[in-house]
């Protein structure tokens, strides 16, 4: 099933390659493996050093008596908030004049949600959606692939202003107040700079995409709050920041299934610098990452019926 997924995302790929247009296909067969068999490996070596460190039976503990009613409710907060990023993505969309319906751009959305989590790298689903726009609306390669990386930018801002406030509340150091503020600000005032002074054809939709942002951020913490629940676990601040920072890390493409590996590292590191219990730490973002999963899966269906197979070009 997979295999197909991915044999049909190259084959859209493949009609649209020109030497104008950089696309996977240009990268040397061995670079593209290598990369692969890279993440695959920082993969393996961070399960491998997770299970150095905890004690799987209370791993397994803990899951086996999770309230699944929490669980649901956390999965059903994730496909929320996936909604909302949609409609945020649409907003850009708008800007350059790629009229999606919107039940149209949710499908395509959930298509891209399937491929980032399936398809080695994790901007597959980001670059399956950009060649797809190209090839059935006239409009510039260039403008399409800057509405899906300033959407990813905008979301990545607002999760750092959430970071600082939840560091703000976890950390003592007044140093780390000053950092957290600064850096917030400055992330948001440079995107405000970006946007303004080289995609001016972005700028009418700044601040309803980044007031999407942060419900989409907010949801996902919820979500969070919700797997607490579910294992049993006290609503501290801790780990929410340990989430947060978490989710920054997942954002480098070095690891299989958008962070993971590197995302349940960052949460047991986490538990450890706030004396928390890094046993349950990993079980904290296996579940969130399930929650991705089962989200995602609805995708599957428009790998095989095109989300965009009624619209026509305008």
């Amino acid at each position: 099933m997979f295999l197909f997924a991915k044999l049909n995302y190259h084959r859209l790929l493949k009609p649209n390659l020109t030497s104008e247009e950089p696309t996977v296909k240009n990268d040397p067969t061995f670079f593209k493996l290598a990369k692969l068999i890279l993440k695959i490996g920082i993969t393996v070596l961070c399960f491998w050093w997770i299970s150095k460190k905890i004690d799987f039976n209370e791993a397994k503990t803990a899951l086996v008596k999770a309230n699944w009613w929490w669980l649901f409710a956390a999965v059903t907060l994730y496909a929320l908030s996936k909604l909302f990023s949609a409609f945020r993505l649409n907003i850009y969309f708008k800007n350059i004049s790629i009229q999606l319906p919107e039940w149209t751009n949710i499908k395509l959305y959930w298509l891209g949600m399937f491929y980032n989590l399936f398809l080695p790298g994790s901007i597959s689903g980001d670059a399956y959606k950009v060649i797809l726009l190209k090839k059935r609306f006239d409009s510039s390669y260039k403008r399409i692939s800057a509405a899906v990386l300033l959407d990813r930018f905008s979301g990545l801002v607002a999760l750092g202003l959430i970071l600082a406030v939840y560091g703000i509340i976890t950390l003592s150091n007044r140093l780390y107040y000053a950092g957290f503020i600064a850096g917030s600000v400055v992330a948001t005032l440079i995107l405000y700079f970006i946007i303004r002074r080289y995609f001016s054809y972005f700028y009418s939709g700044f601040w309803s995409t980044f007031f999407w942002g942060l419900a989409v951020q907010l949801t996902q913490v919820i979500c969070i709050y919700c797997i607490l629940m579910a294992l049993h676990l006290p609503l501290i601040a801790e780990w929410i920041f340990i989430f947060l920072a978490a989710a920054i890390f997942a954002v480098f493409p070095i690891s299989l299934g958008g962070g993971l590996g590197t995302r349940e590292l960052v949460f047991v590191f986490g538990a450890n610098f706030f004396h928390l219990d890094p046993d349950i730490a990993p079980v904290i973002s296996i579940l969130f990452f399930l929650a991705t999963l089962i989200a995602s899966m609805p995708g599957l269906y428009f790998v095989f019926h095109d989300p965009l197979a009624t619209k026509k070009a305008t």
